[in-house]
């Protein structure tokens, strides 16, 4: 049990002594008496009624006592409610179907895998679309959708990408009823108010609401099926649970800012969420919708991060300087990639693009595919035999 502690000694009470007491009520009671009788007798002269005091205190004690009326509980509708209220019929569920085998009948059948949320963004004759997370929806061959009114559908993967964890789907637009609209994540400040909207736990609390703050705006390494990434995110301290992947992240305007995707889940942390921005999501989403997949420059080349490998390993199979414990290391080139083409060779230490220190594969990947564009010449910085040299190259799109 919590104690209180005071640090400094409370106060003792020292009641009087006896002898004082006494002599205190005594002179009290000799001049209450005296009071009386002088009051009695000088009022008829001084024309005062003798019951105004009596009559001001009886009405003093009627008003005193009187019990204070409750006022009706007014319902206030703030901004927040109204976006809600607007954004959530837009939310749906998101059910990922695999084909597992049955143990005892030796057959294969349709299972439902995992649940997640997803956003209708746009209706475009008869096609509806919905963002969702990459992994909500990764490893299905079947995908439903449960939309506001409970009713599933089917649904189609229109396109999926790893890296940045975002899924587009699409079913037929005669089923939704309500799109919700991208606002400028950009905007947001620390401290604005936002709700996230999905179905925590599954489809049983769909369209779940909680609220809470924009509490920063951060860079996340992550493990994805494709590779470490960086990934920009809106941390948030709205409860997001499992389900609520792919779901929306509003402002008070109704606008979506955000797709949730991910949450600090170890024991003793709350309040740590985060949501993929919408000027990100926005660029990745239209790229999906064109072309089933995202068009990305292309190096040819597996790599690892200098950092994991022990120090005789850099010493001595890479040959680097003891001040170089950083960088992307080549394991393998493909033939006919812009690296091999570029001259690039197993055991090359990329330390640097177009004068721009990567200190890790992912830094690597995160420069080349937010600032380069397919068929740009690039210079790559590297260590090879313990020299320094720059390698020119033109980034090509990988064929499929």
């Amino acid at each position: 049990m919590n104690m209180t502690r005071y640090e400094q000694p409370m106060p003792s009470y020292q009641p009087p002594k006896k002898r004082r007491f006494f002599s205190w009520l005594a002179a009290s009671i000799i001049g209450a008496v005296i009071g009386s009788g002088l009051t009695l007798y000088a009022a008829p002269m001084l024309d005062i009624p003798a019951s105004s005091s009596s009559t001001k205190e009886a009405k003093e004690t009627s008003v005193s006592t009187e019990t204070l009326p409750l006022q009706p509980t007014k319902s206030v509708t703030n901004n927040m409610v109204a976006a809600i209220e607007n954004v959530t019929d837009a939310v749906v569920g998101v059910v990922n179907i695999q084909r597992q085998a049955d143990f005892f009948s030796d057959s294969v059948q349709d299972q439902e895998a995992g649940t997640g949320s997803g956003v209708i963004f746009k209706k475009d004759g008869d096609i509806a679309y919905i963002v969702t997370n990459n992994h909500v929806i990764e490893g299905a061959n079947k995908v439903e959708v449960s939309l506001a009114d409970g009713e599933k559908v089917k649904a189609e993967i229109v396109g999926a990408d790893p890296l940045t964890d975002l899924a587009v789907l699409k079913i037929h637009s005669s089923h939704v009823k309500k799109v919700a609209v991208f606002g400028d994540s950009s905007k947001l400040r620390i401290g604005e108010q936002v709700a996230a909207i999905g179905n925590p736990l599954g489809l049983d609390l769909s369209r779940t609401v909680t609220e809470g703050i924009v509490s920063g705006k951060r860079t996340m390494p992550i493990s994805t099926s494709e590779g470490e990434w960086e990934l920009n995110v809106i941390q948030t301290d709205a409860a997001i649970n499992p389900g609520n992947s792919g779901g929306a992240l509003i402002n008070s305007a109704g606008q979506v800012v955000g797709i949730n995707s991910l949450k600090i889940s170890q024991d003793g942390v709350e309040g740590l969420g985060f949501a993929i921005p919408s000027e990100d999501v926005k660029p990745i989403v239209e790229q999906l919708m064109q072309y089933g997949k995202i068009k990305r420059p292309y190096l040819g080349v597996q790599l690892v991060d200098v950092a994991d490998l022990s120090g005789s390993v850099r010493k001595e199979q890479l040959q680097l300087p003891g001040d170089v414990t950083a960088g992307a290391a080549v394991t393998a080139v493909e033939p006919f990639s812009p690296a091999a083409d570029a001259g690039i060779r197993t055991k090359d230490v990329i330390v640097a693009v177009n004068g721009e220190k990567v200190d890790s594969v992912a830094a690597l990947r995160k420069y080349l595919y937010t600032n380069t564009k397919i068929g740009e010449r690039v210079q790559i910085e590297l260590w090879r035999d313990g020299s320094k040299k720059t390698v020119s190259l033109r980034l090509s799109e990988r064929s499929q």
